[in-house]
């Protein structure tokens, strides 16, 4: 039996790591961005909204994107092989990739304006019935995908509680800009991750967030297999961005080196899309220059993909398909439940784009 755990309606949710400060002024501490925003502002993932000094989880339960996939397509190939998952995303991402492949999925950010102002009709899904669909599906494990699950973090540790009760496994597939205090709280709930390794250039990665560094990425990559998570990585490979040998060789060196020479590195081909559009596919001879450069360092377990270039959702099928709701149902306008926010439910009285400070 399934415990009840979390709210029988839409409601804003607490941040969990949330440090209140000054003037009704407070700090996320999800990911390594650690916005301080005042009253009516939302962080840069958009997800997080300070309403009078408390930071609130605009997109808890809110589902973007359901698919039920292979484990292999995260990419995963070393956790329970040949079993499928429930792949899920909602909206909010502490990224902007020029070539992103799940931007209406992902970023969300007219999503999350109608959420904040309580205009919102997407899918709000609590972790019972998440668990429940799931099981009926007879899937596996649950993946956290699409989007940075950092963001939604308080719905994916109550999701993964239940999963785990219900003897399913957790993935967790991130970009890895988190901060330790989450990653330390989110841990002992998840079974695998597969994280990127964009790049091994600060330049690279400053284009894409520009308050990250390889170095915090590869911190909390290596912090995760010690906190006892099954750890493997992925590099997509873009013609002009990333494509040196010799970056080859240090992604490959690090991963032997901090990982172990046994833990798998998935190499992906890009295709063009969203800013990068006019960036030509990867050629192929590049995606095995890269695993001829891992074998070279010592790695055992290198895979290239030549048909896709991230964990997308493939089949897009509405989020109802797979709840066996109604879309009437499923798609009623979302007004936060809780007193705090007046008899029309409405997040902020004045709508505000967030800042930064």
């Amino acid at each position: 039996m399934i415990s009840m755990t979390s709210p029988e309606q839409y409601r804003l949710v607490e941040t969990r790591l949330q440090e209140r400060l000054s003037n009704q002024t407070t700090r996320c501490n999800l990911c390594l961005w650690r916005c301080k925003l005042g009253h009516g502002q939302r962080g840069f993932c958009q997800a997080h909204v300070n309403r009078d000094g408390t930071l609130y989880n605009l997109s808890y339960g809110i589902l973007s994107s359901i698919n039920i996939d292979p484990i292999e397509s995260k990419p995963v190939k070393h956790f329970r092989p040949g079993t499928r998952v429930l792949s899920v995303g909602s909206y909010g991402c502490s990224f902007r990739c020029g070539g992103c492949h799940n931007l209406e999925i992902s970023w969300g950010v007219s999503a999350l304006d109608d959420l904040a102002k309580g205009e919102s009709r997407q899918a709000w899904v609590p972790p019972e019935l998440l668990v429940e669909t799931a099981l009926k599906s007879g899937v596996q494990g649950i993946a956290f995908t699409y989007s940075e699950p950092a963001v939604w973090l308080e719905y994916v540790i109550d999701v993964s509680q239940l999963a785990h009760e219900a003897g399913l496994y957790t993935v967790y597939v991130s970009n890895s800009f988190i901060t330790d205090e989450a990653l330390e709280l989110v841990a002992p709930h998840i079974d695998v991750l597969c994280s990127d390794i964009k790049s091994m250039r600060d330049d690279f990665y400053q284009g894409i967030c520009g308050a990250a560094t390889v170095q915090q990425i590869l911190h909390a990559i290596k912090k995760a297999q010690d906190l006892g998570i099954h750890v493997e990585t992925r590099t997509n490979i873009i013609p002009g961005k990333n494509d040196n040998p010799d970056e080859y060789d240090e992604i490959a060196c690090w991963v032997r080196d901090n990982l172990g020479k046994s833990s798998p590195w998935h190499i992906t081909r890009f295709f063009p899309a969203y800013k990068l559009s006019d960036i030509p596919p990867t050629p192929e001879r590049s995606l095995f220059e890269a695993k001829a450069a891992a074998e070279r360092a010592g790695l055992e377990n290198v895979y290239v993909y030549n048909d896709k270039g991230c964990d997308c959702a493939e089949e897009n099928q509405p989020v109802e398909f797979y709840l066996n709701s109604r879309g009437e149902d499923l798609h009623q306008i979302k007004k936060c439940a809780a007193n705090c926010c007046g008899e029309e439910g409405i997040v902020l009285k004045k709508y505000e784009q967030a800042t930064m400070a």
